[in-house]
């Protein structure tokens, strides 16, 4: 039996924060938090612990932190009826990533994509704690017995990993596992729930290459912060190429920056590409943009309206979030005084 079948199916899911959230984070992660809602217990979390992988400045560690709290409440998640809290408020994320630790095979962090490209080429000189990142990402997912996880194609890999470290775990600790009274394995394996359109939201200046907070161009996405005037201003700028906008989807996937802006149009739009295609199709580029400059506009403007005024009340957001690490911890002390039960610790 396990410890939330009782209970809707239970996501977990993380934001790290590391600044400037932009549209690409709000299209590929917050808007599905909010939809998932309604039908499921959801624990939304600000993962500061995986954060610090690489240098944070403590100051601005801080204020991202509350920022990306801001930025789930102010686009719809309601903090009354689900969980939001940071990462380093519940300890047991860092506990059970040791145990974690002690299953999962180096081999498999080897394989790990991530890692070799964001540790480059000095990856001698990057930290231990970027190297083992996937362990704590699975120690967030099961220290909840979290049933499903929202992914990205760049989390695919990570989810398939935890999978494979509760299975092991589950093996491991068969013996003490059965007489815990847990025929069918402590932890369960999480399943992905699969983005939907434009969830891989790419920059304005180059269609080949991810919408990111580190593009040293603040032209090449929109922060959920710019006002309509900046929106308007990067859309207008948006890379594109001479030919008009095609009728069909098919052929689209070879013309990057075309793609993007369609596929972030239907986005926000609840649509499908071609629904905007069969509108906008053999039209140029600057009728498309102005279209699109002004949904997004509308979308986006009452979520960073709404992030300042949450921002400027950081005693509020606290509390917000110490709250969340509490509902959380009543989830996660639990189990994760069963597992030391299973793994053989001894505890007062």
């Amino acid at each position: 039996m396990q410890e939330n079948s009782k209970h809707k199916p239970r996501v977990f899911s993380g934001v790290q924060p590391t600044g400037n959230l932009h549209l690409g984070n709000y299209l590929g992660a917050i808007t599905r938090f909010v939809a998932l809602q309604d039908e499921h217990e959801c624990l939304y979390c600000v993962v500061d612990l995986h954060a610090i992988t690489v240098f944070q400045d403590p100051d601005e560690l801080t204020h991202n932190t509350r920022e990306v709290t801001a930025a789930f409440i102010a686009a719809g998640i309601d903090p009354t009826r689900q969980i939001i809290f940071n990462q380093s408020q519940v300890s047991g994320h860092a506990e059970l990533a040791w145990i974690l630790n002690c299953v999962a095979r180096l081999g498999w962090l080897n394989r790990m994509t991530q890692f070799k490209e964001k540790a480059g080429k000095d990856r001698e000189n990057a930290s231990a704690g970027l190297y083992v990142y996937p362990n704590l990402m699975a120690a967030d997912i099961l220290l909840y017995h979290a049933t499903h996880v929202p992914v990205g194609e760049d989390q695919k890999q990570h989810l398939e990993l935890a999978r494979d470290i509760a299975q092991k775990s589950n093996n491991d600790f068969a013996k003490t596992i059965a007489r815990a009274d847990y025929p069918g394995g402590f932890f369960p394996l999480p399943e992905p729930l699969i983005a939907g359109p434009a969830t891989r939201v790419m920059s304005f200046r180059d269609g080949t290459k991810k919408m990111s907070k580190s593009d040293p161009s603040d032209l090449s996405r929109i922060n959920l912060t710019d006002d309509a005037d900046a929106i308007a201003k990067k859309i207008k700028k948006a890379k594109t190429d001479p030919e008009p906008l095609p009728s069909e989807v098919e052929g689209l996937e070879a013309r990057a920056e075309a793609d993007n802006l369609i596929g972030i149009y239907a986005a926000l739009q609840g649509t499908q590409k071609d629904v905007v295609l069969r509108q906008y199709g053999g039209a140029p580029f600057s009728k498309f943009k102005e279209a699109l400059a002004e949904l997004a506009t509308e979308k986006l403007t009452p979520i960073g309206d709404e992030m300042r005024r949450l921002l400027a009340d950081p005693v509020e957001i606290d509390r917000i979030l110490a709250d969340g690490a509490s509902r959380a911890h009543a989830i996660a002390d639990p189990i994760l005084a069963k597992t030391k039960d299973i793994v053989g610790f001894i505890r007062s």
